[in-house]
């Protein structure tokens, strides 16, 4: 059987601190007791994934996790929330982890860390289950599996979606291989020096033919399907806690291209999703069901 998407890239545990305020050296904000503290799974792509799966895709995983117990943490989750990890590699490294420090207002710092160990090795991706994916998807954590699983599914006229979080020297490999790429807000200004969204998607369209996506956070998305700009505002909610808004975004969009909704209508609903999600806690634990999302919609006409 195949799957709707297949997705290579990060998971992890996340240690979520909830904050009165930011904490700030050298001042009475150097030392603070937290409000709240919890664990919970999440990372770019298999928070993705978990969103794919809640909207009614067959998705599957392809990524290392450790042998521990974080490990089999983020395996259970998947598994339970309908992701496949038949395919997932088990590395001597840890799983990793990050710490996300919440304000009041649901804002985020997030403190990541990953041993370098921790990665798939490009040889050994499942070429077959690439092949049978209708989209896949690829982040910039594990850039060596992400480039060579972006091969393969271009190569195959696969369409490709990507989470390009931050530039790095392997981005100028990356990016050519994905048909649709959805990046971070900064993204495009490291990529182009225009640190106006539009002017800097337009400069990218002169080497990149493909639909460019920017999630704006609270500004909601913009994207460039040929000349055609489209700009699609962020959903008003009370926002209990922002981590995976943007993953979040990504299963939501993923799930509009499978089924080839227009772009209009694709920007708002995976804005929909990513407004649901801010309104529970932790990355997993903000992914919307459909109806969650169809209900938020249909409330906003």
């Amino acid at each position: 059987m195949g799957f709707d998407v297949v997705g290579v890239g990060a998971s992890c545990v996340d240690h979520v601190c909830r904050l009165p305020v930011f904490p700030a050296a050298g001042g009475a904000h150097a030392k603070l007791r937290m409000l709240a503290q919890s664990r919970s799974s999440g990372g770019q792509t298999a928070t993705a994934l978990a969103t794919c799966a809640s909207l009614g895709l067959r998705p599957a995983y392809l990524g290392a996790i450790g042998d521990d117990d974080d490990g089999r943490r983020v395996r259970r989750e998947l598994l339970e929330r309908g992701v496949n990890v038949e395919h997932v590699t088990v590395s001597a490294s840890p799983t990793a982890t990050a710490t996300i420090l919440l304000d009041a207002t649901g804002d985020r710092i997030v403190l990541w860390y990953r041993e370098p160990g921790l990665c798939y090795p490009p040889d050994r991706l499942p070429v077959e289950v690439i092949t049978s994916a209708r989209v896949v998807h690829v982040d910039d954590v594990d850039e060596p599996a992400a480039i060579a699983a972006a091969r393969i599914a271009s190569q195959t006229g696969i369409p490709v979606t990507c989470d390009i979080d931050h530039v790095t020297p392997a981005t100028a490999e990356l990016l050519p291989l994905i048909s649709h790429p959805v990046f971070a807000e900064s993204v495009p200004t490291a990529l182009t020096g225009e640190s106006d969204p539009e002017r800097a998607l337009r400069r990218l369209r002169r080497v990149h033919p493909g639909r460019l996506v920017v999630t704006l956070g609270e500004r909601g998305a913009m994207a460039l399907e040929g000349d055609m700009l489209a700009h699609m505002p962020a959903f008003s909610v009370s926002v209990v806690d922002s981590t995976g808004a943007g993953d979040v975004f990504r299963g939501a969009y993923i799930r509009a291209l499978v089924e080839a909704w227009p772009l209009a209508d694709s920007l708002r609903y995976a804005n929909a999703a990513a407004a649901v999600s801010c309104t529970k806690a932790g990355a997993m634990g903000g992914v919307p069901t459909a109806a969650e999302v169809e209900a938020l919609l249909a409330s906003r006409v």
